[in-house]
């Protein structure tokens, strides 16, 4: 998918009592008839950051749509879910939507970051230290769940013989994508293990992966960051060109730009239960005037980037949504 726009929901502010349910079904829908979308994606967690559940969100989004794909990203909660069942619920999803779905899977935050983090992994029963371990054997499982039968699978984590799963995805392969922004990360180690740990992160996207998702970058440091997963694909054997990627990414329209990122750092803040730095918001914003967020957006897709999921960062959601439609995407070639 190249060039394209997908509109992230903001599952979580029906938690925070900021938007009801029918608010994401009516953008979800506005948002599929207005033609500037082809995704429509929601976020995921169980108790650091309580939303409502991706997939069953995802499912009352296929019964109101009929053309946007339907993505989780990051589907955070992958580790903790048995990947039989998982399989199950998401080729029955790929069913119910016609072939619209598109999972996006990640480690979920680790224990330091934050008490509800580490608590979550802890009432799931999964350490720290096997999240990688789970996520990759979870992707090889789904994979062989997806398009094989009596599937057989003998791993650290799991063991399956002669399972075959029903309904299967209309989509072959369906995808699975792995969302990770490596480049963030803090390692007790020094400079060697946070490049090892980058080096594992981009080695994991190439080998497993139909895609990368990521953040918090600038087009330059995306382009290169997906060059070197792009080189490794080819080390492990697959065609680079057939690896996608994607931004996951916040905007906020204001010609007062400023303004704009006061704005997006309160509703990120309030958002995540955090204090993000001014820094850190502007690095995961597109802000400030149409004209700008224009230029800023097409530099990412000039840098590689196929597909910019955009966050409304506003507590003033369908205005945001409404200034995008009117003031952006007319650049892009209209709705």
């Amino acid at each position: 998918m190249a060039d394209s726009f997908g509109l992230i929901l903001a599952n979580r502010a029906v938690v925070l009592g900021a938007l009801k349910v029918p608010d994401l079904l009516g953008l979800a829908t506005e948002g599929e008839r207005s033609g500037a979308f082809d995704a429509v994606w929601v976020g995921d967690s169980l108790l650091a950051k309580p939303r409502l559940e991706s997939v069953t969100l995802l499912s009352a989004l296929a019964a109101v749509t009929s053309r946007v794909r339907l993505g989780v990203g990051c589907m955070a909660t992958f580790v903790h879910r048995h990947p039989v069942m998982l399989a199950h619920q998401w080729a029955s999803l790929d069913v119910l939507s016609g072939g619209r779905t598109w999972l996006a899977v990640c480690l979920g935050g680790p224990n330091e970051q934050s008490t509800a983090q580490a608590l979550e992994h802890a009432v799931m029963g999964v350490a720290a230290g096997e999240r990688v371990g789970r996520l990759e054997e979870g992707i090889v499982i789904l994979r062989k769940l997806f398009h094989e039968k009596n599937v057989a699978h003998e791993g650290r984590f799991y063991r399956l013989e002669g399972v075959t799963l029903q309904p299967s995805p209309v989509q072959r392969p369906c995808p699975i994508w792995i969302a990770s922004n490596p480049t963030g990360l803090t390692w007790k180690g020094g400079a060697s293990a946070a490049e090892a740990v980058v080096e594992r992160s981009f080695r994991r996207v190439a080998r497993y992966a139909d895609g990368w998702m990521t953040n918090k970058l600038s087009p330059d440091e995306f382009r290169t960051q997906f060059g070197r997963i792009r080189a490794m694909a080819r080390e492990e054997g697959r065609d680079p060109a057939g690896l996608g990627a994607a931004l996951y990414h916040n905007i906020n329209i204001n010609e007062d730009r400023q303004k704009a990122l006061e704005e997006s750092k309160a509703f990120l803040d309030a958002y995540y239960t955090a204090k993000f730095t001014p820094k850190f918001v502007e690095q995961w914003t597109v802000a400030g005037p149409p004209e700008r967020c224009v230029d800023e957006l097409r530099a990412y897709f000039a840098a590689g980037v196929g597909h910019m999921a955009l966050r409304l960062a506003s507590w003033d959601q369908l205005g945001q949504f409404k200034r995008f439609l009117d003031e952006v995407v007319p650049a892009f070639g209209g709705r």
